[in-house]
C-alpha cells in the first residue's frame, strides 16, 4: 500500500490508475459476451442450459430450472436460525428506509381549466441477477429486491447460478423469499442477462435488470441496456477513509481492509492530514494481515489500488475525496458532521468511528448498490425511483389553449414543423 504526499500530481495518478479498473476497459470479452446474447435471443432454452452445462458444470433443462417451493424450504433447513432471524431484521430495517423515499401521483389544476400532473407506477417486472458460489451475497438480495418490493413490482425474476450438484446457495434462496422474490430460476453468467432482456421458453423477459455479478455479467447489461432498464455498469468496491489525527488508526485499518478482502481490483484509499495517523495505519494493515483470511486477496487488493495520501490541510483531503467521488466515503474526523457539508461526491458516507462500511452493506436500511468508478458524480444508491416509472399528465380547455396557441404556433413554425403548427391552429378557425 502505497503512502503518498497529496499533491495535484499524484491526484492525477490516482484517478488514472482508477478508471483501469472501469468494466468498460475490458473490450476484448465483449465479442464473447454478443455472441452469447445472440445464441440466447436465437436459441432460448436450448442456449440456456448448453451454457449452464459448459460454464457451471451442471445438466440443467426446463422440468428443473426453475426453483421449487421444496428446495426454498430445504434452504432455510441449511441455514443457522439466528442467521435468519439477522436476515429478516435487516430486510425490515432496508423496508423502512426505502418506504420513505415512496412518491406518489400528483395533479395540479389551475383557474383556466388546465391540468397538469404525473403518474407514478411501479414497473410490471422486475429481474435481478445474483452471482453464485463463493461470491453468493444474500444481502445484496435484500437491497435489489426490497426496494422493488417497497415500489409495488408485482413480479420479480431472480437468475442466479446453480452448483455442480445442481443447486442454489441457500442463503441466496432464504435471502429471496424473505425479500420477496416471486420466481427463481438456475441460470447465471451473461446467459441470464439475455435470458431476462429477451425471454426466454422458461424465463420471462422484465423491464429491467438490477444486481452485481463478473465482467461478462456486467458486460452483458451495458449491450441488454435499451432492450431493458438496468441498474448501472458496476465496477470493483472501492472505500476512502477522510481522517484526521483523531482517528483511531485500528478502526481505520479495519475499514480500508474490509473493502479490500472482495477481490483482486478492489480500492482502499485514506487520505489524511496526520503522518503519523498515516504510519500508524500501515503498522496495524500488518498485524491485520497476519490474521485474516483472505489475506492473499487483501494484499493484490493494496498493492493494486490501495493507497495513502498525507494532505497539507483538510481542505485539500475534500477536494481530492470529491474528485475520487468513492463508492463508500468514511469521515472521521473532529467534526464529521461540518466535514460532510463539503463533500459533493460519495455514493455513501458513513459518520464517524462507530459507522464502519459494513454497517451499510448489511443492516443499517440505505442501500449498498451504490456508484462505483467515479460515477457518484452523476448516479445515485439504487432506490425506489428505480422500480417506478413516470408519465406526464396534460389536459387544456379550449379557454385555456386560446391564451397560448399563438405562442405555440410561433414555436413550431421557426423550427420548421408546419404540421405541428396546424394542429394547433385548426382547433381555432
Amino acid at each position: 500500500m502505497q503512502t503518498l504526499k497529496l499533491t495535484e500530481e499524484t491526484k492525477e495518478q490516482l484517478l488514472g490508475n482508477l478508471l483501469n479498473r472501469n468494466p468498460g476497459s475490458y473490450t476484448e470479452y465483449e465479442t464473447i459476451v454478443s455472441d452469447i446474447i445472440e445464441n440466447v435471443k436465437k436459441n432460448g432454452d436450448k442456449a440456456l442450459f448448453e451454457y449452464t452445462a459448459k460454464f457451471d458444470k451442471c445438466d440443467i433443462d426446463s422440468s428443473c430450472v426453475k426453483v421449487t417451493k421444496e428446495e426454498i424450504e430445504k434452504a432455510y433447513s441449511l441455514l443457522d436460525a439466528k442467521f435468519v432471524e439477522v436476515m429478516k431484521k435487516s430486510a425490515e430495517n432496508i423496508r423502512e428506509f426505502h418506504e420513505k423515499q415512496k412518491r406518489n401521483t400528483w395533479i395540479d389544476t389551475k383557474e383556466d381549466g388546465s391540468i397538469l400532473g404525473q403518474r407514478i407506477l411501479p414497473i410490471e417486472i422486475s429481474g435481478v441477477y445474483v452471482p453464485g458460489g463463493k461470491a453468493a451475497y444474500p444481502s445484496s438480495v435484500l437491497m435489489n429486491v426490497v426496494p422493488a418490493k417497497v415500489a409495488g413490482v408485482e413480479r420479480i425474476v431472480m437468475c442466479t447460478p446453480p452448483g455442480k450438484d445442481g443447486n442454489v446457495n441457500p442463503g441466496t434462496l432464504v435471502a429471496a423469499d424473505i425479500a420477496g422474490v416471486t420466481e427463481v430460476y438456475k441460470v447465471g453468467g451473461a446467459q441470464a442477462i439475455a435470458a431476462m432482456a429477451f425471454g426466454t421458453e422458461s424465463i420471462p423477459k422484465v423491464d429491467k435488470i438490477t444486481g452485481p455479478g463478473n465482467i461478462f455479467v456486467a458486460l452483458a447489461k451495458k449491450a441488454c441496456f435499451g432492450h431493458v432498464s438496468i441498474d448501472s455498469i458496476a465496477g470493483p468496491s472501492e472505500i476512502l477513509v477522510l481522517a484526521d489525527e483523531t482517528a483511531n488508526p485500528r478502526y481505520v485499518a479495519a475499514d480500508l481492509l474490509s473493502q479490500a478482502e472482495h477481490d483482486e481490483m478492489a480500492s482502499a484509499i485514506l487520505i489524511t492530514t496526520s503522518q503519523e495517523l498515516a504510519d500508524n495505519v500501515a503498522k496495524e494493515i500488518d498485524g491485520f494481515l497476519k490474521e485474516l483470511s483472505r489475506a492473499d486477496i487483501i494484499k493484490k487488493s493494496l498493492d493494486n489500488y490501495g493507497y495513502m495520501f498525507v494532505a497539507d490541510n483538510m481542505e485539500d483531503a475534500i477536494d481530492a475525496a470529491n474528485a475520487v467521488a468513492s463508492e463508500h466515503l468514511e469521515i472521521i474526523t473532529k467534526n464529521p458532521y461540518e466535514v460532510m457539508t463539503k463533500i459533493k461526491n460519495a455514493g455513501a458516507i458513513f459518520l464517524g468511528e462507530y459507522s464502519s462500511e459494513p454497517l451499510g452493506d448489511y443492516f443499517a436500511g440505505p442501500n449498498h448498490i451504490l456508484p462505483t468508478n467515479r460515477t457518484a458524480r452523476f448516479f445515485s444508491p439504487l432506490n425506489v425511483d428505480d422500480f417506478m416509472k413516470k408519465t406526464s399528465i396534460i389536459a387544456y380547455s379550449r379557454d385555456a389553449l386560446a391564451k397560448v396557441h399563438e405562442d405555440i404556433e410561433l414555436f413550431a413554425k421557426e423550427e420548421g414543423l408546419t404540421a405541428h403548427a396546424n394542429s394547433i391552429a385548426v382547433r381555432f378557425e
